[in-house]
């Protein structure tokens, strides 16, 4: 801090009681001069007063606007401040470390920007921030000196990074463990051994976390504690270095001691609300088992959810474990502290610069002067996250007073909008031109609409759709669609013009009931295999007259649950549906369709440290004739959303000739099963990859007529366009006919 005050040839004059004349300011940019009288707290007229003015500098620094502040005295008594302002940051740049698209977010995680003001102990702070993250991912010795290169009105800031060496730990030594696995306790640590293949992602690579080092302790001890070694002692982890191999061995010491059962549970206190038995038999510790004291953390997040149910946003919940060392057990006690009841004060809503704050608002499950849960607070996050308009939803619990709360929704908008234009090549259509305008949030309304047509080799489809999931911000919703398609399928071609109507009712906060009507005039006819791009001389389909031309007409009703955290990358919940129709009345198809479908979402990083998130997910159709049903309409597998190695709609039931050629005749039952497991590839770029296996059935008579597998990878990368999902897939033992496929694409989001 550097300050100077100087006064001129009016000093003895001054001295003499004489009272400030005027007070100017001199090179201000971030501060008027109002604000600036307020700070100085000095005006024309008051007495001339040294140690005021001095203490005017003072606060003037502590805005933290300037590198240098300077006041003279004006022959006729003024006071003028000259104020040299901190030079801007107008670019910040990283060598050594991070890629260009990731330096911005890095630079944030810091506590850097573009545009902030120059400030040497803010930059000090944040190169230890950078050296401190640096050496978490296990590089010994980081080195990071910063380059200040001025400008004009500014300053660019270079950060030369040297990371120096990676340790790898080259052994784990857990002296005096007899009663649990070594792999069992290394398991819970941030420093361990190098798994077999620990290049491959979600295994471990041997890389010493130097940050974590000191925790590892604890870490060991609580695992004992999981197992009921209560008095288990683990020492501090001792790391020794080969500094010319940069290979490291760590070492504990234990004490095991003796496991300890549970003998008693009781929840006692501000009780008089709860149902205790219920709460105990949903509780995880068990009496006579094995104490655990993960689960009894759990349990205590349970009672202290049930209590913040009925409305007590303020409780609290002790544990106090009553240890009997002669018989070795365990005695919990849960004391509930509720205090008083709280009431949703205001809900204030934050960073939806299109949404409308209704529409937000609507999937906020408690209003001002509601009594506050934590269940519906948990729901209205998801809720907003399956919408789809969010990158990133929070809501924050802000007191108000000890019976009022306010919550805090904050949102980070996504684009839900596309305009598209242009050509490109998939894998099953071949070379097409397509354009589109949809939004998913139109106008911030909510309202999903979506104009489209493309074409290619072997399509031409021309698509209206419209739907608002809240009509007048109610339950429930409407549809209505529109669509003309011709359609080369691998043994005939089919015409298709369109419209269906849908009317649906938010039943409870995760499920969701509908009717529906779909209208349709179709025409199918056999394909020339010499011309037929996808037929081949092995396969061909049977068709009578009625299948030529007909009309579908069908009536449908769904339900649909869905309890998932996230609408394009659910880490945890399912999504459970089924609906069951009828086509014939007013049409020449009569049949009964019904289909299911199951998903289940498990992300491991709270577990693992690492954010892999398993997938299973299952579909099934089946048919009822109540007269011929075309072969269209049949059902078939193959493809996205089915079994992928294979080509769409290419696995179906069939005839063979008398010359041994395959006569296609479509399914009446199809169940596909897929299990994935996705792990992120670019978070900076929004990219996954997902490993996944299809095992399908489909048959005319039984479910599992024919069965086939699939497996590989896929890219599901969340791009300015929308999700994109790539997926290269082999066919599992196909057989000689098989129609199978190595690469397919789409876009938007799958099941």
């Amino acid at each position: 801090m550097k300050k100077l005050f100087t006064l001129s040839v009016g000093l003895s004059s001054i001295l003499l009681a004489q009272n400030i004349t005027s007070i100017k300011y001199n090179g201000l940019l971030h501060l008027s001069e109002d604000v600036a009288n307020e700070v100085s707290n000095i005006h024309v007229g008051d007495p001339f007063d040294i140690m005021k003015i001095d203490e005017s500098i003072k606060k003037f620094y502590e805005q933290g606007y300037f590198s240098d502040i300077v006041v003279s005295v004006t022959p006729d008594g003024g006071l003028v401040y000259t104020f040299k302002e901190k030079a801007v940051i107008s670019k910040l740049q990283m060598k050594g470390y991070s890629s260009d698209d990731e330096q911005e977010e890095l630079f944030i995680s810091i506590g850097l920007r573009k545009g902030d003001l120059y400030d040497a102990r803010k930059i000090e702070k944040a190169k230890k921030k950078l050296i401190k993250k640096i050496e978490a991912e296990g590089y010994y010795d980081t080195i990071v000196e910063v380059e200040v290169v001025p400008k004009e009105d500014s300053v660019a800031l270079i950060f030369n990074v040297n990371k120096g060496e990676k340790i790898y730990i080259d052994k784990i030594d857990f002296a005096g463990a007899k009663k649990l696995d070594k792999d069992e306790i290394e398991d819970a640590l941030a420093n361990r051994e190098e798994d077999f293949m620990g290049w491959f992602p979600g295994l471990n690579d041997g890389v010493a976390h130097l940050d974590q080092l000191p925790y590892d302790g604890m870490r060991a001890k609580d695992v004992y504690m999981q197992h009921g070694y209560l008095d288990a002692d683990v020492s501090d982890p001792l790391m020794r270095v080969d500094e010319g191999s940069y290979k490291a061995d760590i070492s504990y010491k234990i004490k095991e001691g003796e496991q300890y059962r549970v003998s008693n549970i009781s929840i006692v206190g501000d009780t008089e609300q709860l149902d205790l038995e219920e709460i105990k038999d949903n509780l995880q510790v068990r009496k006579g088992k094995i104490f655990n004291i993960a689960k009894a953390r759990k349990d205590k997040a349970y009672i202290k959810e049930q209590i913040a149910n009925k409305g007590y946003a303020y409780a609290r919940v002790e544990e106090r474990f009553q240890k009997n060392k002669k018989d070795h057990t365990i005695a919990l006690q849960y004391i509930v502290r509720k205090g008083k009841k709280v009431y949703i004060n205001d809900v204030i809503i934050s960073g939806n610069h299109t949404t409308k704050d209704r529409v937000i608002r609507r999937d906020v499950y408690l209003a001002p002067g509601d009594l506050f849960s934590m269940t519906e607070l948990k729901e209205s996050k998801n809720a907003l996250a399956r919408r789809g308009y969010f990158e990133k939803v929070d809501i924050e619990q802000e007191r108000v007073d000890d019976q009022h709360i306010n919550l805090l929704v904050k949102v980070k908008e996504t684009p839900t909008g596309s305009i598209q234009a242009g050509g490109g090549y998939g894998s099953y259509q071949g070379a097409m031109v397509s354009a589109s305008v949809s939004d998913r949030n139109v106008l911030g309304s909510g309202i999903n609409a979506a104009v489209s047509f493309d074409v290619s080799k072997i399509s031409v489809n021309y698509s209206l759709s419209f739907t608002n999931p809240r009509i007048w911000d109610s339950d429930y919703s409407f549809g209505l669609n529109l669509y003309q398609s011709e359609f080369q399928y691998v043994t005939y071609d089919q015409k298709s013009v369109g419209a269906g109507v849908n009317i649906g009712k938010q039943l409870t906060h995760n499920l969701f009931g509908s009717l529906n009507y779909q209208y349709s005039k179709n025409e199918a006819t056999e394909v020339d295999n010499s011309d037929n791009v996808l037929a081949t001389e092995d396969y061909y389909s049977i068709f009578s007259p009625e299948d030529s031309n007909y009309v579908k007409s069908m009536f449908s009703m769904g339900l649909s649950y869905d309890s998932t955290d996230d609408f394009y990358v659910p880490r945890e919940g399912i999504i459970l549906g089924g609906t069951l129709g009828y086509a014939g009345i007013g049409g020449d198809q009569k049949f009964i369709e019904a289909s299911g479908r199951f998903g289940a979402y498990y992300g491991l990083e709270d577990i693992m440290d690492y954010d892999l998130i398993l997938r299973y997910k299952v579909r099934a159709r089946a048919l009822k004739n109540r007269g011929e049903i075309a072969i269209p309409e049949k059902l078939y597998m193959g493809g996205i959303g089915s079994v992928r190695g294979y080509e769409p709609y290419s696995i179906s039931p069939f005839i063979l000739d008398s010359k041994g050629k395959r006569k296609v005749i479509g399914g009446t039952k199809s169940l596909v099963n897929s299990v994935e497991a996705s792990i992120p590839l670019s978070k900076a770029a929004k990219m996954r990859l997902t490993f996944f296996y299809d095992y399908g059935m489909i048959g005319e008579k039984s479910f599992n007529d024919i069965t086939k597998e699939g497996y590989g990878v896929s890219l599901e990368w969340l791009s300015p366009m929308g999700p994109i999902n790539l997926v290269f897939g082999r066919a599992r033992n196909p057989e000689e006919l098989d129609r199978t496929s190595n690469f397919e694409f789409t876009m938007g989001r799958k099941f």
